[in-house]
């Protein structure tokens, strides 16, 4: 194992005490998972090599859903790709009519994230990487920057929504050249999909269109050809919480969006996307639920359908959706070792025992659902060794038999109401809130 900063640490404790995924150090506590793991390491092989791809990562609440799309992220900035990441929610969906979709578009640009830049907000950087290469490509061959940005991004006149994609960089570069502030911030916030109106961009920047519901997927196979041309291998898309769709009430809104994923995944299958690659994490109801879920969308159902000879002890990675599996006791027990190994570094090491009296108690109190939904042992085992830690005298046995853990419910469908909610159109659409 390499060596865990103090930052990693602290960010590891934190977030696993919460039941959260840490964005920092996930090296330091993965176990299991490793066929997926290789299949998804050839889909961002085959990103960068001008391919795509897309896959469905589904499992119940609390599986490690989140926590293996960070993990795929963290690969693929390793191998140089550029990510975008964005949660869904009722404000945040893949095709809408409100700004709903731009929303989507401008939390996923927010969150852009290189190697050096892993956290995010690295749009800016992305944007001076290419005009800094323009640049000198420029003094090299005695040619104005803007003539060279030009070329360079000349093919994106064929593209929907290229030209002005375009123009916006070199924009950027004048910005840039003149010192001209106000004129570089708005040419990234055109680039975020930050402007709401094509009068508010027309003004700013001179430019007719603007990122809206109806062009955000558009704009990603835009931001993927010019990650490109920045010097970088790809995009990858991450999208988690996809049962937010699941969650719509209104069939309308759920079939325009499973409509928007159709078109993504024909793409992807199809080899018309390049340099390009989705992940989409979602829960089995999400995935298969005939009546609201993917499978209700025959087109999708048909192109997502498992492989038919897969049965008991076979497994088949190279279709699009990944099931994530339970984690054996074997896995959960090498993951409290590393969770012990994080918190308590090597000194005063809580014995193997406890982990096996831990395990033995969680078995008791939950049955299986602590192999399949490891979330609440994992905070529970977090909550143990603080207690441990800072209270020197106590003693494990004396506290296991106290752990409380209850099996993590999930989204309990029979809890949602339909709230009608007014869109910019004037029409009312029913949108799903937990009570």
């Amino acid at each position: 194992m390499s060596t865990l900063k103090p930052r990693e640490r602290d960010a590891i404790v934190q977030a696993l005490r919460a039941g959260v995924v840490p964005k920092l150090g996930l090296r330091h506590i993965q176990v299991g998972r490793g066929r997926e793991i290789e299949e998804m390491v050839k889909d961002v092989e085959r990103i960068a090599d001008d391919g795509a791809a897309i896959r469905f990562i589904i499992g119940e609440y609390g599986s490690g859903k989140t926590f293996f799309m960070n993990l795929i992220r963290l690969i693929a900035l390793e191998k140089g790709l550029v990510m975008m990441f964005a949660d869904l929610a009722p404000d945040r969906r893949l095709h809408a009519t409100g700004g709903q979709a731009r929303g989507l578009y401008a939390e996923m640009a927010r969150n852009l994230s290189t190697r050096t830049r892993p956290d995010g907000g690295a749009l800016p950087s992305v944007v001076e990487r290419f005009v800094s290469q323009a640049h000198r490509d420029a003094e090299q061959k005695g040619q104005p920057t803007a003539s060279v940005i030009r070329e360079r991004l000349g093919y994106f006149e064929e593209l929907t929504g290229g030209f002005d994609f375009a123009e916006v960089i070199r924009l950027f570069w004048e910005g840039h050249e003149t010192g001209d502030e106000e004129l570089k911030s708005a040419a990234l916030r055109w680039l975020r999909g930050e402007f709401a109106t094509r009068t508010d961009a027309r003004k700013a920047l001179g430019v007719r269109t603007i990122i809206d519901d109806a062009s955000v997927y558009d704009h990603l196979k835009l931001m993927s050809a010019f990650v490109c041309e920045a010097g970088y291998k790809g995009l990858l898309v991450g999208l988690d919480e996809m049962v937010n769709i699941y969650k719509l009430t209104s069939s309308r809104a759920r079939k325009a969006n499973y409509e928007q994923i159709l078109r993504i995944v024909n793409d992807v299958l199809q080899g018309t996307a390049k340099n390009l690659g989705f992940l989409m994490g979602g829960t089995p109801e999400f995935l298969m639920d005939t009546r609201r879920g993917l499978y209700s969308y025959e087109a999708l159902q048909s192109r997502l359908t498992e492989n038919t000879f897969v049965r008991e002890g076979l497994v088949d990675f190279s279709g699009p959706v990944i099931r994530l599996a339970n984690l054996s006791s074997e896995d959960l027990f090498v993951l409290l070792i590393n969770i012990r190994r994080v918190m308590q570094r090597e000194k005063n090491t809580l014995p193997d025992e406890a982990l096996e009296a831990f395990m033995a108690h969680c078995s008791g109190r939950i049955g299986e659902a602590y192999f399949r939904t490891p979330r609440n042992t994992v905070t529970a085992f977090v909550n143990l060794l603080s207690v441990l830690e800072q209270n020197p005298g106590v003693k494990w046995s004396d506290l296991i038999e106290k752990i409380e853990i209850e099996e993590d419910p999930g989204e309990d469908m029979d809890e949602i109401d339909d709230i009608a909610m007014p869109l910019s159109n004037g029409e009312d659409e029913l949108v799903s809130f937990r009570l």
